[in-house]
This record gives C-alpha cells, sequence and structure tokens, in this order.
C-alpha cells in the first residue's frame, strides 16, 4: 500500500511517516548485517567557509551515474550489496518511484549529529523525493522553515521506521538530528533517493 499512514500536516510539505514500516526481527537482522558489511567512512566536509569532519561516519551506494555533491565533497557511489538492492527494492514499492541511490549516515553515540539542511542540490531534481530508513537507536528529527530560527514540528525516529519527504518539502524546510546527551544506542540511517545529471 502506497504511505499507509496519514501524512504529517505542515503547510508546504509532503510528509509520511509510517513509524512501524518493518518488523523488529527484520529491522534487527538489516541494522547487524549493516553495520557489520559497511565500509564506513568519515568525509571532511567544507562548512562555513572551513573544513570539518564529518560529526557522523557515512557510506554511499548507487548506481553507477549517481554521483552526488554537497558540502564541497562530490561523492562517488559504492556497488549495490544484495541487501541494500533488496531495501531499495522494497522502499521503491512503498514510495512507488524509482530510487538511484542512498546514503548511509551511521550515528554512534549523542554527540554525532546532522545539522540544518535541506536536500535540495540540483541533483535532485525540482521536488524531490527523499525516503528515510532508521534503524537501531532512537533520534529526535526536527523541522523548521527556511529563514527561521524556531523548530517548528519534531519526530522521534525509531527503529525499523520510514519516513518519506516529497512535493515541496526542501523548497520551504530544513531538517536536522541534533546532539544530544541523552544516552542512546548507535542509529543507523539509510536515505535513498533518485540523483540525475548535475548540470554545470
Amino acid at each position: 500500500m502506497l504511505f499507509a499512514d496519514e501524512p504529517l500536516q505542515l503547510a508546504d510539505a509532503e510528509l509520511h511517516w509510517l513509524p512501524q514500516w518493518l518488523s523488529p526481527e527484520i529491522a534487527d537482522a538489516w541494522l547487524a548485517q549493516l553495520l557489520r558489511e559497511t565500509p564506513w567512512s568519515q568525509p571532511q566536509l567544507f562548512i562555513h567557509g572551513r573544513w570539518l569532519a564529518t560529526p557522523r561516519q557515512v557510506a554511499w551506494y548507487g548506481d553507477a551515474q549517481a554521483r552526488y555533491r554537497y558540502s564541497g565533497v562530490e561523492h562517488c557511489p559504492l556497488p549495490w550489496t544484495p541487501l541494500l538492492a533488496e531495501i531499495r527494492r522494497q522502499v521503491e514499492a512503498e514510495v512507488g518511484q524509482p530510487l538511484n541511490a542512498v546514503l548511509l549516515n551511521l550515528y554512534r553515540d549523542g554527540q554525532d549529529s546532522m545539522g540544518w539542511h535541506s536536500d535540495d542540490e540540483v541533483e535532485l531534481g525540482r521536488n524531490p523525493l527523499i525516503a528515510s530508513l532508521s534503524l537501531g537507536g532512537e533520534r529526535r528529527f526536527d523541522l523548521r522553515r527556511k529563514g527561521g530560527t524556531r523548530i517548528e514540528h519534531s519526530l522521534m525516529l525509531g527503529h525499523g521506521s520510514l519516513l518519506v519527504m516529497a512535493g515541496q518539502t526542501q523548497h520551504h524546510w530544513q531538517h536536522q538530528v541534533a546532539k544530544t546527551r541523552k544516552p542512546c544506542a548507535p542509529r543507523l540511517n539509510l536515505t535513498f533517493r533518485l540523483v540525475g545529471p548535475r548540470h554545470e
């Protein structure tokens, strides 16, 4: 079924949240295998005029042409593993469109984070669809209006949940996963997307 749960009602956004998209057993198995198999890296990114280490570990997989540039770094995709290809198939069936790449983010503890941003790079097209699968420890996901400073909405993204951002969401909203001092288990996040050619 396409988007089985009710959409989140935010103006100028198209958000769908499926908090129990996976069974605990499948989520456990996928998490364990991905943690074991993934060649994690921590690249330097150009942010606010200086180079900084990514505050989490990452890996980029996709079709051969799915090269992706953000924060001054171009990411060349690793080839799909059998497990990631199967996860992609299931996510595509849920969202009803093809997806050719996935960014894996590993938040090892509460000090690993993702700063405020929108997924609005030109390679993602005019109205990108981002499908975000969470495995492992629960983390808070915040949304704010572009140009604003106040958090407008937050979700606790738990083990096996799927959040889909589509339509004009990236035009009007930013999101983050902030640092926290609360004890939290490692979280693995897979963000699937459709990457097109970059036109310079």
